[in-house]
């Protein structure tokens, strides 16, 4: 089984657009589906756009008659119920169908380290884990019945230049350039997984086409293992913050004062993140992640630093954040890192 061609199910997203390059330059023939919004992401030229609403079955249908790819890669399936869709428009035009799942399926807190594919999905704090987790569920079982050939990919924290990686996005990168502390949950120090998208992408396309793959789910990300305390260190470097200063909060405390960040942090940033990747390396044994999170960091910032528009501070989370620590016990409200 040989992909030589790949219809993309998005395509624009920060972990979409890197598997269009990475596909593009090894020499694929890579289509793209989506509604055709305007998108910071360029694609490359020689990536063929096709132009419909994937939640459209009908238009989709419509979009794609006559047309067979060797692999799909849905980026944009969330639910079972968009899964089930997925199968009635993918499962006939493709030998292999690339379902982007989440590691936030993992059990949580997780009984054993590190993370592999074997370990239990089962994630009562997030509503995105468990459409997640059912979808890969109906996923199976379309895929044991032979309406589709699955392979299911389970990616941690992948980030690119667009993206600041701490709850609060760019408003933490200016509130350290203002000299105002910033809030890490728990003590900042518990292992977490995070990975360039580019990094993601190699590994990625390395599964298109491989028999190996089919009808197998697999951990990509990172092996660099990072508190959340580097993290923030690594952007405050890369953002010329000479003293940083963090305070922490317990988790509970924060899902007090923000419980939109509930699943974020129970369902996923609290719990350690140490993953088995032997599985993936297996099959795509020449791959190895190239992009250090401190480097990765410079590029965030000097994306943001470009222009102007893109270093939007949220008053909302700048309130949030200054009540955090207010409140917070005076040794904690002291802290520089």
């Amino acid at each position: 089984m040989t992909t030589k061609s790949v219809l993309v199910i998005g395509g624009t997203g920060q972990i979409s657009a890197a598997c269009v390059r990475e596909a593009s330059a090894r020499g694929l023939s890579v289509a793209v589906l989506n509604r055709g919004s305007t998108s910071h992401r360029v694609l490359p030229d020689g990536v063929e756009t096709i132009t419909a609403d994937v939640r459209d079955e009908d238009a989709t249908r419509r979009a794609l008659a006559g047309r067979r790819f060797d692999s799909v890669a849905d980026f944009l399936t969330f639910t079972p119920v968009q899964a089930e869709a997925a199968v009635r428009l993918f499962g006939t035009i493709s030998a292999q169908y690339v379902f982007i799942s989440s590691a936030s399926a993992y059990q949580k807190p997780p009984q054993r380290l590190p993370i592999g594919e074997a370990t239990p999905l089962f994630n009562p704090y997030s509503q995105y884990a468990r459409d997640k987790i059912a979808s890969e569920r109906l996923l199976r079982h379309a895929h044991g019945a032979g309406r589709i050939s699955v392979t299911c990919v389970r990616p941690s924290t992948t980030y690119d230049r667009t993206r600041v990686p701490l709850l609060g996005g760019w408003t933490v990168i200016d509130r350290l350039r203002r000299g105002l502390p910033i809030v890490l949950h728990g003590d900042g120090t518990s292992p977490w997984a995070i990975t360039h998208s580019d990094d993601f992408a190699r590994a990625f396309v390395g599964l298109l086409g491989s028999g190996e793959a089919v009808g197998e789910a697999f951990n990509i990300m990172s092996p660099e293992l990072l508190t959340w305390n580097t993290i923030a260190l690594d952007l405050a470097d890369a953002a010329g913050v000479e003293v940083p200063h963090i305070v922490h909060r317990t988790t509970s405390d924060l899902v007090e004062a923000a419980p939109e960040w509930d699943a974020s942090l129970r369902g996923d940033r609290s719990h350690p993140a140490i993953f088995d990747t032997s599985k993936i390396r297996a099959v795509v044994p020449d791959w190895e992640p190239r992009i250090p999170f401190a480097e990765g960091a410079r590029q965030i910032v000097r994306w943001h630093d470009q222009d102007a528009e893109r270093r939007t501070v949220d008053p909302r989370i700048d309130a949030l954040y200054d009540r955090l620590i207010a409140t917070a016990p005076r040794a904690e409200a002291t802290q520089s890192a």
